[in-house]
């Protein structure tokens, strides 16, 4: 047997456990328990499991990057959904947008448009499009731990002030079945009431967000009505997110970014 199909195996075993030993495991996969210590000493070092005295647990979830290092992981998809994203903002609109790495650099392009009042939880954003030839409403509220980004109570019952044309969010992951998702509770909050006071909510998610879920959910799917993502999203993400009646917009697919 392969090292990763015994990896696979061992992953396996521990979805099912939790926690296993290695003498289980040497006994299961028919070999010694120094070829079990590596194939474990392998999975830690990718951050798969923990070992443990005599085996191995499941390692706690972890939290996410920190904010500055994320809005650098996928940049040019980010850069390519931003470019799409404000193409499908007329002028003369009123939009919210929430606050993530992929909203900050969604930003950029949106200082290229004029005649556009953007309500913004995000100082990054705020910030961005300061001076610039249209309104920009910063929303008060309690400053997050890791995000630029106001959030809490005070926040969310400023959002209920508002009415909107269009919502964009950009959640961490988005299922074509099980909708969108946000790791942080306060954050899923901020984008579900800036939702309710926009007609149409539009997502945006990198390919490599698709089919992922995380901790807290925002939205339904059938509450997405335009989901904008880059090149690289699969055939297979493609087909599913549109038989949930998700309309997808790629830089790839114009004539489905009405």
């Amino acid at each position: 047997m392969w090292a990763k199909e015994r990896h696979q195996r061992i992953l396996s075993m521990l979805a099912a456990k939790q926690q296993v030993s290695a003498n289980d495991l040497a006994e299961m996969l028919k070999v010694s328990r120094e070829t079990v210590r590596r194939d474990l000493v392998d999975l830690e070092e990718t951050g798969q499991v923990n070992r443990v005295h005599g085996g191995a647990i499941l390692p706690e979830p972890r939290s996410e990057q920190p904010f500055r290092k994320r809005i650098s992981a996928q940049l040019r998809a980010k850069s390519e959904i931003a470019r799409k994203a404000a193409g499908l903002i007329q002028p003369g609109q009123t939009i919210l947008v929430d606050a993530g790495t992929t909203t900050a650099i969604f930003a950029r392009e949106l200082a290229k448009l004029s005649g556009v009042s953007v309500i913004t939880n995000s100082l990054d954003v705020a910030t961005t499009l300061q001076g610039a030839s249209r309104e920009v409403l910063l929303l008060g509220g309690r400053m997050a731990a890791d995000v630029p980004a106001t959030v809490g109570e005070l926040t969310l019952s400023e959002i209920r002030r508002f009415s909107a044309d269009l919502c964009f969010s950009a959640p961490v992951a988005v299922h074509p079945t099980k909708g969108a998702f946000f790791y942080d509770l306060q954050e899923a909050e901020i984008a579900i009431a800036m939702a309710e006071q926009a007609p149409r909510s539009i997502l945006l998610a990198d390919h490599s967000k698709l089919g992922e879920t995380s901790r807290v959910r925002s939205w339904e799917p059938g509450e997405i009505d335009v989901l904008v993502t880059n090149r690289a999203v699969t055939s297979e993400n493609l087909v599913a997110f549109r038989q949930a009646g998700v309309q997808v917009a790629t830089m790839d697919h114009h004539r489905h970014s009405a």
